[in-house]
C-alpha cells in the first residue's frame, strides 16, 4: 500500500491514503469537539537548516551524507533535500524564563559539534537564506540526497508538472531569468523554521496575528537577496521556494490554480481544521505512506491517534506560517503554528532576536488588539507581504486603521514596545529580552539587516573585482563573522584583500561569461556593427538567428581588414555582416572549466568564446576576462612579498 521508490501514489494506494487522511480530519474534529488538546502549557521550539562549503572555495561541500554517518548518534541531526545541506531539530522550551537563551546555548552546541566532524571533511558550516556561492549546476539531481523520500518527492512534482520546465523569473537590482529540469532549485534556500505551541481555542486569533506579522518580521529579518551572483529580492527565498515548487502552467483562461508554497486565500474564521480541509481540497495528494492507524478506532479506544496521513498530507503544502498537530513528551496533543518565513543567519544570535521577536510580537498583539481581522482587511496584509519580501528593511506598509508606515517606523514605534510586553507576559528573563529585542532595535536604528548587507557588500566588491570573486569574498567574510557571534548591523564591509586567497581554477564558464551581449543579425549592414563596436568598446560581436542561435563572429580584425581594402572602401555600402562573418565559430559549453576555455583559446590562437547551450548563444568570454583575474592574483601575489 505504501509508495514506491518513484514516489507518485495512484489506484489502491491512493485511495487508501484518502481515506486515512479524511479520517484523520474527522479525529481532529472530534479531538477539537471534546477539549482533548494541551491548553496549560505554551511551548517554543525551531529547526535549524544550514549549507555545508569547502574551505578553500567557499562552494557547495556534498558530503552530508558522509557527516550523518560520523554523527550517528546525534539523533537531532538529520538529512535535507541536497546533499551540501543539513538540519538539526532543537529541544521544544517551556515559553518563559531562560528559554530564548537555552534555544541560543543548544543550537550553538549543536553546531559546534558538526563543526568538529566536519573539520575531517575540510568543510564548514554556513547560515544564510541562500549559498551566495551556489550555481545552477550545483542543483542538478546528482545533488540529491540519496534517500527514497526525497527521490519520491522529485518524482511526484515532475509527474505533476503542466509545463516543460521549472521556470524562475524575478527581478530586483538585477533580473534572473532561468528554467530548470528538476525541483532540486528548491535547495537553494535554508531556513530558521521556529514553532509556537497555541490553545486550540486561540489558533485562529493567533493565526491571523501569524500573517499580520509576516511582513515586518521579513522587512527586519530579510537574508537572501542573492541568487546565482544576481542582486534580486530582499528575500528572494520566498519567490524561489514558490516557483521552484510551482507545477503550473500559464492559460488563456482565468482559471485560478494555487500554487502549492503560497500565503493563504483569506482570514482564518474559526479552528484549524478549515486550512487542512483547503489544503485537502485543493491539493491532491503528492506523497503518501504506509499508514495502519485507523484514527477514529484510536480514539474509540481511548488512546491520541497520530495523525500519520494528515501530517504526510500537510508536509507537502508550504504554507509560510504552517499549522502543526503533534503530542507532547506527556502523551497529549497540541496545536503549533510553525513560523517558515525567517532565512537562515545571518548568525545564531540573529536567529534568536528574530524568534524572540516574532513570538513577543504575537502574544503582545493578541494582549492589545486580540482579532486583527477587524482592524486590517486580508489584502493588505497579503500586500504587505509582498512588499516585504521584494524591499525588506526599505518597505512600506498599510496599517491598523489604514495608515501607510514604513517598516522601520514601525517595528520601533508598535512592534518592539508589543514583543517586549508579550515576552514580559511570559515571563521571559529581562537580560534575555534586553538582548534579542535589543538587535531587532540596532538593526533599525542602522536599518541594516542581513539583506542589505550583502546588497551593499557586493556591489562595492563588484566595481573592485569579477561576481565570483565578490561573492567568494562575502561568504568568506559572513563565515568569519558567524564565528564571531556578530549581529549583523555590527558587520563592517569587506574589501577586495579581506581573503587569504582566491581560488579561480574551479570556476565554471557560466560564473565567468559576459552575459550582457550586443549582437547582430547576418543581414546588418557592416557600418551598424562597426558602429555599435566602437560605441561599445568591444573586440567581439556575435551574429545570431532570430531564435538566439549563433551562426557566426565578427571581430575588430575583420573590419579593420575589411576597411583597409581599397576594394571594400569602395564597394557598395549594401554589404552585410554575412558578407565577412566567421562561419562556425569556436564556441565552449558553460559547463566548462575556465581553465579548459583558456587552453582552448590559446591552442586555436583566438582572443573569444562565445558560450553556446544547445545552439543557443548564452555568453562570450575574452582574453580580457582573463587578464583581469590575472592581474588581480598578479596584485595579491606581490602584495604577499612586501
Amino acid at each position: 500500500m505504501g509508495i514506491q521508490k518513484a514516489g507518485v501514489m495512484e489506484g489502491e494506494a491512493l485511495q487508501h491514503f484518502v481515506t486515512h487522511l479524511l479520517k484523520d480530519v474527522k479525529a481532529l474534529e472530534y479531538m477539537l469537539e471534546h477539549d482533548m488538546f494541551e491548553t496549560d502549557t505554551m511551548r517554543i521550539g525551531a529547526e535549524q537548516e544550514m549549507c555545508l562549503v569547502d574551505n578553500r572555495t567557499y562552494r557547495p561541500a556534498s558530503i552530508n551524507m558522509e557527516v550523518l554517518d560520523k554523527m550517528k548518534q546525534y539523533p537531532w541531526c538529520v538529512t535535507e533535500l541536497a546533499r551540501f545541506n543539513l538540519e538539526t531539530n532543537l529541544s521544544p522550551q517551556v515559553f518563559s524564563g531562560k528559554a530564548l537563551s537555552l534555544m541560543e546555548e543548544e543550537n550553538r552546541r549543536n553546531l559546534e559539534i558538526i563543526q568538529e566532524h566536519l573539520n575531517d571533511f575540510d568543510a564548514r558550516i554556513i547560515l544564510t537564506g541562500i549559498l551566495p556561492t551556489l550555481r545552477k549546476s550545483d542543483l542538478g539531481l546528482h545533488n540529491l540526497t540519496p534517500k527514497e523520500r526525497y527521490f519520491a518527492l522529485v518524482e511526484a512534482i515532475n509527474s505533476s508538472l503542466q509545463k516543460r520546465a521549472i521556470e524562475f523569473k524575478l527581478d530586483g537590482i538585477d533580473e534572473l531569468s532561468i528554467s530548470h529540469d528538476s525541483p532540486l532549485i528548491e535547495a537553494c534556500n535554508t531556513s530558521y523554521q521556529v514553532h509556537l505551541q497555541v490553545c486550540p481555542n486561540d489558533f485562529a486569533a493567533m493565526y491571523n496575528i501569524s500573517q499580520t506579522l509576516a511582513a515586518p518580521v521579513i522587512a527586519i529579518a530579510a537574508n537572501s537577496p542573492m541568487v546565482f551572483g544576481k542582486r534580486l529580492w530582499h528575500e528572494s527565498r520566498i519567490a524561489l521556494f514558490q516557483q521552484a515548487l510551482d507545477t503550473r502552467s500559464s492559460n488563456d483562461h482565468m482559471r485560478e490554480r494555487s500554487p502549492r508554497v503560497n500565503f493563504g486565500k483569506g482570514w482564518l474564521q474559526n479552528s484549524i481544521l478549515e486550512i487542512y480541509r483547503e489544503d485537502i481540497s485543493r491539493f491532491r495528494v503528492l506523497l503518501g505512506g504506509d499508514v495502519d492507524e485507523d484514527s477514529i478506532e484510536t480514539i474509540r479506544k481511548g488512546k491520541i491517534p497520530k495523525l500519520r496521513a494528515l501530517q504526510l498530507h500537510n508536509s507537502s503544502v508550504y504554507r509560510w506560517n504552517r499549522p502543526c498537530y503533534g503530542i507532547s513528551d506527556n502523551g497529549k496533543p497540541h496545536l503549533r503554528i510553525e513560523n517558515r518565513i525567517l532565512a537562515a543567519g545571518p548568525t545564531v544570535v540573529d536567529e534568536i532576536a528574530n524568534a524572540a521577536f516574532w513570538l513577543g510580537a504575537m502574544v503582545g498583539m493578541k494582549e492589545a488588539y486580540g482579532d486583527v481581522t477587524k482592524l486590517l482587511s486580508y489584502e493588505d496584509i497579503r500586500d504587505n507581504f509582498d512588499k516585504a519580501c521584494k524591499f525588506g528593511i526599505d518597505s512600506k506598509f498599510n496599517w491598523i486603521n489604514d495608515t501607510k508606515i514604513s517598516a522601520v517606523d514601525l517595528i520601533k514605534e508598535e512592534l518592539v514596545p508589543l514583543a517586549i510586553k508579550g515576552l514580559e507576559m511570559q515571563g521571559i528573563d529581562r537580560d534575555d529580552i534586553s538582548k534579542y529585542i535589543g538587535i531587532i532595535e540596532g538593526r533599525a536604528k542602522k536599518q541594516m539587516n542581513g539583506a542589505r548587507w550583502m546588497l551593499r557588500t557586493f556591489t562595492k566588491l563588484k566595481k573592485e573585482t569579477s561576481v565570483d570573486e565578490a561573492i567568494t569574498i562575502m561568504t568568506a567574510t559572513m563565515i568569519k563573522n558567524q564565528n564571531l557571534s556578530k549581529p549583523v548591523h555590527t558587520w563592517e564591509e569587506p574589501s577586495e584583500g579581506d581573503i587569504e586567497e582566491y581560488r579561480p581554477n574551479h570556476l565554471h564558464v557560466e560564473e565567468f561569461m559576459e552575459t550582457d551581449l550586443f549582437t547582430v543579425h547576418k543581414d546588418d549592414i557592416i557600418d551598424l556593427v562597426a558602429e555599435m563596436m566602437n560605441w561599445r568598446k568591444i573586440r567581439y560581436m556575435p551574429v545570431e538567428d532570430n531564435k538566439g542561435q549563433l551562426i557566426g563572429l565578427v571581430t575588430s580584425r575583420i573590419l579593420l581588414r575589411h576597411y583597409t581594402q581599397k576594394e571594400n572602401a569602395l564597394a557598395d555600402k549594401k554589404q552585410t555582416v554575412d558578407d565577412i562573418m566567421i562561419r562556425q565559430p569556436i564556441t565552449v559549453s558553460p559547463g566548462a572549466t575556465i581553465l579548459e576555455a583558456l587552453n582552448i583559446m590559446r591552442t586555436n590562437k583566438i582572443g573569444c568564446l562565445p558560450v553556446v547551450k544547445n545552439k543557443e548563444l548564452i555568453g562570450i568570454i575574452t582574453e580580457v576576462d582573463f587578464l583581469r583575474i590575472t592581474g588581480r592574483l598578479l596584485n595579491r601575489v606581490a602584495g604577499k612579498k612586501k
